[in-house]
């Protein structure tokens, strides 16, 4: 797995293909009309734009987190009105806690394919009983030496299928124009 600076230089060099930058039209469509009291976690969310937007929607009970503190920065600058101990710089795998969503984008990808074992398991433990982790993951073959890395919704299936009871992966058809028919939607719970 990259470190820490890895991560931050990527943003303080503006190296960051996958972000963006605004919203996923499928996370907006989700929680469009979810409950703003509902607790709600993103790992690896990078700029957070979907943060940004929940926020904006007053969902109040909602924890990010990242790898990079220039991430943090860049999230303040355009949401000073959130709560700086509410993002988390630090380690996925130390996060604490449960939520009653896990929002999934570009995070599973940019873990080295021998963690990904790892993030289920983690995944399971930061959930609610009756919790979902939703968002998009890539059906496609990417690189195998560097992120973002790639996968198919039969090697997904398998890996979540052995720690969760509901796993739901389909074709996303809201993606953004660069990753149509390369997404999968996901819902997956206990």
């Amino acid at each position: 797995m990259h470190d820490s600076s890895y991560w931050n230089n990527r943003y303080l060099d503006q190296k960051t293909g996958w972000d963006i930058g605004h919203p996923s039209p499928a996370i907006i469509e989700f929680f469009i009309d979810k409950n703003n009291l509902s607790s709600i976690l993103i790992p690896g969310c990078g700029n957070a734009y979907e943060g940004e937007f929940l926020f904006n929607q007053g969902f109040a009970n909602l924890t990010l987190a990242d790898f990079a503190a220039e991430t943090k920065k860049n999230f303040l600058r355009r949401c000073g009105n959130f709560d700086p101990e509410k993002f988390v710089v630090g380690d996925f795998f130390e996060l604490k806690g449960q939520f009653d969503y896990i929002i999934e984008q570009t995070f599973f990808c940019a873990l080295t394919p021998n963690l990904r074992e790892d993030y289920v398991i983690k995944m399971k433990e930061l959930l609610h009983p009756d919790g979902k982790l939703v968002g998009l993951m890539f059906n496609a073959d990417l690189n195998t030496e560097y992120p973002p890395y790639g996968g198919c919704q039969e090697e997904y299936l398998d890996l979540f299928s052995k720690h969760f009871s509901v796993v739901n992966l389909s074709n996303c058809d809201n993606s953004i124009v660069p990753r149509a028919g390369r997404e999968l939607w996901i819902e997956i719970g206990h």
